[in-house]
């Protein structure tokens, strides 16, 4: 995807739609990404495109849908953190098509899209997204729900990015701070930006900051798969500026608060 930061910024979620189904390019090169996107964990997510007339979906949240890409994944240790990685990859590339997209993970009918998406008994499916044109005018409700999670604002890079321990503001090289920006306007459920990461000894190590009731059986930890997004636009901006990066999950020990949790870590090369 050419320009990166441009179509990470200019992405927004979109909850009206014009009624009008994908064209059958957008949803062949849909359908055709969906077979190449791949994790750092090795853990497949499923993709299963869902149209809206067909099974009967809809959610209160959202108007004008015909199209819902839901994701499933096996339940299993970092698969959150793979399926916020896998599912923001198709995100990027709806935006990169001009196509709308929202991750929905609790205002929807959970069960109907589960049997239309055939979940199995080892697998979860933490969220869906309608997949379709933006309308010309947001839904009076849509506006209140941004207005509601200052959806356009996010958190300042000194309160997320950290050098050597946590609190400690770091300031990022020149050829890092536009990758650290894409990992600021990372999407995240109500807006909270869980992620932190401390740059230690030239590896950023990537933890959970939890809230509270983020959790469920259906679901996962939401807060994760949060970091995983992040952990995406962080590696694919990487990729963006012809960097290499290595993936590890040994907790470098690093003291950190109560309510953090460590995820990974990513070293990079030039």
């Amino acid at each position: 995807m050419e320009n990166l930061l441009k179509i990470v910024k200019e992405r927004k979620s979109v909850r009206t739609y014009d009624g009008k189904p994908l064209s059958d390019e957008h949803r062949k090169a849909i359908e055709d990404f969906i077979c190449t996107i791949d994790d750092p964990f090795d853990i497949p997510v499923k993709f299963v495109l869902l149209d809206q007339e067909k099974y009967g979906l809809s959610s209160p949240v959202l108007s004008g849908e015909k199209l819902y890409v839901a994701g499933k994944v096996e339940k299993k240790p970092c698969a959150d953190v793979a399926f916020g990685y896998a599912f923001e990859k198709l995100v990027l590339y709806a935006q990169s098509l001009g196509i709308g997209t929202v991750w929905i993970g609790g205002t929807m009918k959970r069960e109907l899209f589960e049997n239309a998406a055939g979940l199995g008994e080892n697998e979860m499916m933490p969220c869906m997204s309608p997949l379709g044109y933006p309308a010309e005018k947001k839904s009076l409700k849509e506006t209140m729900m941004r207005k509601g999670i200052r959806a356009d604002s996010r958190i300042s890079m000194d309160k997320l990015f950290f050098a050597d321990e946590w609190g400690h503001a770091l300031t990022p090289s020149d050829d890092m701070a536009d990758i650290l920006e894409m990992v600021r306007w990372a999407p995240s459920a109500v807006n909270k930006q869980p992620w932190r990461i401390i740059f230690k000894d030239g590896i950023y190590h990537f933890y959970e900051k939890k809230d509270k009731g983020y959790v469920n059986d259906a679901t996962g930890d939401l807060q994760k798969i949060d970091v995983g997004i992040a952990l995406c636009h962080f590696v694919m901006g990487c990729e963006s500026k012809g960097k290499k990066t290595e993936i590890r999950t040994e907790d470098p020990g690093i003291k950190i608060p109560a309510d953090a949790e460590y995820i990974v870590s990513v070293s990079v090369q030039n």
